[in-house]
This record gives structure tokens, sequence and C-alpha cells, in this order.
């Protein structure tokens, strides 16, 4: 059960209910994890904004639920787990390369460096090394992209802290935390 009120996306109004619309017009339905951020108006922006964002990124929606699923599991976030589990194969991972970015692994050398960076990133509290940043770009990642992973680690960051602090009813497909 929610330790705070889920809105209900059919009673609000004005902003509120534009971005509500516009969850459910991406999802088909307006998730849980929405409805608990929403009883802000700016939180809820602030949450959709970044998604809308970061899906017109250049990493790709693969490797962006990739890393989702790593952060959600380092994280104990069953919620963002669950959803993201699901949002990486409707972008073409298969379930075997789901399972293996939640334990921060890839066969592809180049997801493998951005799977690492991540989980230092969450580790070490973003307490990087400048080797670091040398071994991503050494996979191919340039300066923008390297942004970009730092972006979806943060997002992340928010929506499991936002699940897991307010108790969010999972409503995805159950999968199980490592």
């Amino acid at each position: 059960m929610s330790r705070i009120e889920l809105k209900n996306p059919e009673t609000t109004t004005g902003e509120h209910a534009e971005i509500f619309k516009a969850i459910n017009n991406t999802f088909g339905t307006v998730p849980n994890m929405f409805k608990a951020i929403g009883n802000s108006s700016t939180a809820l922006e602030s949450m959709w904004t970044s998604f809308r964002a970061l899906g017109k990124g250049k990493l790709g929606a693969k490797l962006g639920e990739q890393i989702a699923v790593l952060v959600a599991d380092l994280n104990r976030c069953e919620y963002c787990l669950a959803a993201h589990t699901l949002l990486g194969k409707n972008a073409g991972a298969t379930e075997e390369e789901m399972i293996a970015a939640q334990a921060g692994e890839s066969s592809d050398p180049r997801t493998q460096a951005a799977l690492s960076f991540a989980r230092k990133l969450v580790m070490q509290k973003a307490a990087i090394q400048g080797s670091d940043i040398e071994n991503i770009k050494n996979a191919g990642f340039d300066d923008e992209r390297i942004a970009e992973i730092l972006a979806h680690v943060a997002l992340n960051i928010f929506t499991n802290y936002t699940n897991v602090a307010f108790g969010v009813p999972v409503d995805f497909p159950k999968v199980s935390l490592r």
C-alpha cells in the first residue's frame, strides 16, 4: 500500500491534467509512480519532462533501459525494475540482455562500459575519477553521451527514491531483485 496518496488523473485539472493525459497517451495508462509523484504538479512535470527529453537522446531506448534496470537493482526498487524490464523488452532487448543488465553485465563491450560507468556513479555517489571518464571514452562514448548516461542515472535515482520512499504499488509484471 502506498504511503502517499495516488492522485486520480481523472479528477485533476489544468496543467496537472495535461501532464497526466500525455503520460496516458504514451503508456496507455498512468502508472502508479506518476500518480504518487503527481501529488506535486512541479515534481510530476520535472519527472515527465526528464523522461521525454531522455527519450530523444543519443544513447537509444535499449541502452537507457539497461541502465535503468541496473540502477533499480542497486537501489532495491522493485517498481522500476519491473517497469524498465518491460520497457527494455519493448525497446528490443532480449530477456537475457535485461537480466544481464540488471547484474551490470553485457556481452557487448560498449554496453558493458556504459553499465560499469553507471554502476560507479551510483555506488560511489558520483565521486568518480578521471580514469573512469577515459575508460568510457575509450569504449566509444563522447562527452554528449557520457553526460546522457549521467542524466539517465540521475533520473532513475529520482524514480527509484520515489517508489521506495512512498511504497508505490507495482503495476507492471513483477521482476525479482537480485
